[in-house]
Formats: structure tokens, sequence, C-alpha cells
């Protein structure tokens, strides 16, 4: 199997046609060959970590039987289509779980690639080597406990060396959340996750018994390509 992760940031004329994708991304299918998941998804403002959402940011994560049906998707598909159409900025990157905990809405993602050697070979640009899913539905009563303690462990993202490319994204306000994150290597990734207030984030979350459901997913990104907060990448 392999899993696609689109990022959109829509047009001010297009915002309208975005908000749409959201409301309806719930309540209809999206057919294509070989799919088997999916999930439109919102943004916080900016395309960060935050309870205020973003009116032109959204993602769309899909899981797909084979590389091929995941490639005609990408490529030929009408929906992809009119999200370029509407995009300022658009990025797509096909995903290869090489390790996965968890389910989401009751669907786990095989592993389907081996881990990769770190450290890898020196580019210029850096490109990425790891993506990183991580999604959990908060238990309403603990909410308040999450939000006190996400926002400053992701926004930190942004300013940590070795990611390229990180986004806070939700399936519904406040409860449904995500985070996805592109990576030079293991070493840069490993020593984020492990110190600082992530590392509390998590520990507290553990100890709190704050979702009812998470997933954590860690891909092989291929043809990561398209803009996103003025990064080029492909």
């Amino acid at each position: 199997m392999v899993a696609v992760m689109v990022l959109v940031d829509y047009k001010p004329e297009a915002r309208l046609w975005g908000l749409m994708r959201l409301v309806l991304g719930a309540l209809r299918p999206l057919k294509a060959k070989g799919l088997t998941f999916f999930k439109v998804l919102g943004s916080g403002h900016d395309g960060g970590f935050s309870l205020s959402p973003s009116t032109s940011r959204q993602g769309l994560f899909c899981l797909f039987e084979t590389e091929a049906d995941a490639d005609s998707f990408l490529d030929h598909s009408s929906i992809m289509a009119a999200y370029r159409q509407r995009a300022r900025e658009f990025f797509s990157t096909k995903l290869f779980a090489y390790s996965s905990r968890g389910s989401w809405s009751g669907t786990t993602i095989p592993v389907t690639a081996a881990a990769p050697t770190d450290p890898g070979p020196e580019t210029d640009p850096p490109e990425p080597r790891i993506a990183t899913l991580t999604r959990a539905s908060i238990r309403p009563f603990k909410a308040r406990a999450f939000w006190s303690k996400s926002p400053a462990s992701e926004a930190s993202l942004g300013h940590v060396s070795g990611c390229l490319l990180s986004t806070g994204l939700g399936e519904a306000p406040f409860l449904r959340q995500a985070t996805f994150s592109l990576w030079t290597g293991t070493e840069a990734m490993n020593q984020f996750a492990r110190t600082g207030a992530h590392l509390e984030a998590i520990k507290a979350a553990h100890q709190g018994d704050y979702f009812s459901e998470s997933m954590f997913v860690r891909f092989v990104p291929r043809a990561p390509r398209g803009c996103w907060k003025g990064k080029v990448f492909g």
C-alpha cells in the first residue's frame, strides 16, 4: 500500500471552494482507482498548530493499493487538477511506511518499506528522507490539558535543524488533530522527539490518557514536489 499527502494553500478567490471541500469531505466519498482510505483535513492558522483555523490551507491524506494507483490519482484525476487550479501553493508526496503504530478511524497503515540508513548522502538543497505523521482523537474532557501542551511542542518544529516541512492538520476542531513533517534524517527527527517541549507533551499525553485513538507512522517519502510556505520541493 502507498499513502499520499497533499497540502494546498488556496487563492483568495477559491477559499469558499476549499471550505466546501472540507465540509463535503466527511460526507461525500472520494472515488479513485485503488483508494482504500482518505481524509480531508483542515489546518491551523498559517498552516501551523493553533486553535484558530486557517481559511486557506488544507490537507488531503489518502491510502492506495498500489503505487500506480497513487500516481494516476496525483497526475490524472480531476480532483487533483481542481486543487492545482485553485492553489497558490500545492505540495504532494507519496509515502511508504517503515514504522507504524495505532490506527486512524480503525484503519492501520501497513509497513511496506525498509527504514532508511542514516546518515544519507548530502544534497544541496537538502532532500527529505523521512516523513512522519502523528494523529490522535482527543478525549473531550482532556482537550484543555492537551492544548496546554501541544502548541509549544509543535510550534518548535519550525525552528528545528533537519526539519524541512511541518504543518498542523485536523479532521475536526480541537479534538481530532494531526501533524505531518519532513526530515533530512533520523538523527534530527529523534533529537526533536526526545527533548524539550515535545518530550514533555508526549509524557503528559501518555500519563494523562489523552487519546481515545492514535497513530504514529514514519515513512520513506518518494517524489515530493511542489511548494509549501515558500519552500520548493522536487
